[in-house]
């Protein structure tokens, strides 16, 4: 796909994917979703960790309204079951692990794709933002879903009623995001966390994000049964070997991510 939007960079086993509309404050349109949804399932084959971010001062401010005259007679039904629900299986099931680093303002649906990564990094100096109720609308883009579960029904339920912003280190606290970071070490800072990625045992980490999100749906039981099956094949890659071998000869582990 010939990129219009985002660019898309991959080096040393890390794929970067910084949408690319400053000017609009990275606003969401039709081509946007498109192209991140193919970056990811790009990014999940050709890297080894997947981050996404923002251009300019914000990551996101969410669905580009366009000329806010005719934004009433746009279909919100099919824009969010036919551009966003693909767009966000494929941050989710990704394979690999996924960060967003969020450099700025992270709005309404913005805000909800930040919160689908693995891992969410933000500056201090940004601010998530459910935005919807000031538009006579729901949490979308995922936000039913991920606030209850990250950050408890209690903040979730404030976030989407009163549309105030949450500042990073509000987040953080709240176990919304992984980690606030000052703003002059913030790029230094993921980048250096999602090399750590790229270096890692991929298959775990693989596996690691399905037990996670799977245990939603399982009981006690069907999870430790699951956990021992996953763990299993963990057990057959060449990095549970490698990383045994660097332990009892206490040095770090070579991961060669199978």
């Amino acid at each position: 796909m010939d990129y219009q939007t985002i660019t898309y960079e991959v080096s040393d086993g890390m794929a970067v994917i910084t949408m690319n509309r400053a000017d609009k404050y990275n606003a969401l349109t039709t081509q946007m979703r498109a192209e991140i949804e193919h970056a990811f399932n790009v990014g999940g084959r050709e890297a080894r960790v997947v981050v996404i971010t923002g251009s300019g001062k914000a990551f996101c401010s969410g669905q580009d309204l366009g000329d806010r005259a005719n934004a009433s007679s746009i279909d919100l039904e099919r824009t969010l079951r036919d551009e966003y629900a693909p767009m966000l299986r494929a941050i989710t099931q990704c394979p690999v692990p996924t960060i967003a680093a969020v450099n700025g303002p992270a709005a309404g649906a913005g805000a909800n794709l930040a919160l689908a990564a693995d891992v969410v990094f933000a500056s201090e100096s940004a601010y998530f933002l459910q935005a919807f109720t000031r538009i006579g609308l729901i949490p979308d883009a995922g936000g039913t879903y991920t606030l209850p579960r990250q950050m408890g029904m209690a903040k979730a339920m404030g976030a989407a009623l009163f549309a105030d912003k949450i500042s990073a280190r509000q987040a953080d606290d709240w176990g919304m995001i992984w980690e606030a970071v000052e703003d002059h070490k913030f790029q230094a800072h993921w980048r250096a966390k999602a090399e750590h990625l790229a270096a890692g045992p991929t298959a775990a980490y693989a596996a690691v994000k399905q037990v996670m999100r799977d245990s939603w749906n399982n009981t006690y039981e069907e999870q430790l049964a699951f956990e021992a099956r996953e763990q299993g094949k963990c057990g057959k890659t060449r990095d549970f070997k490698e990383g045994v071998l660097a332990f009892t000869e206490k040095r770090a582990a070579d991961f060669e991510g199978r």
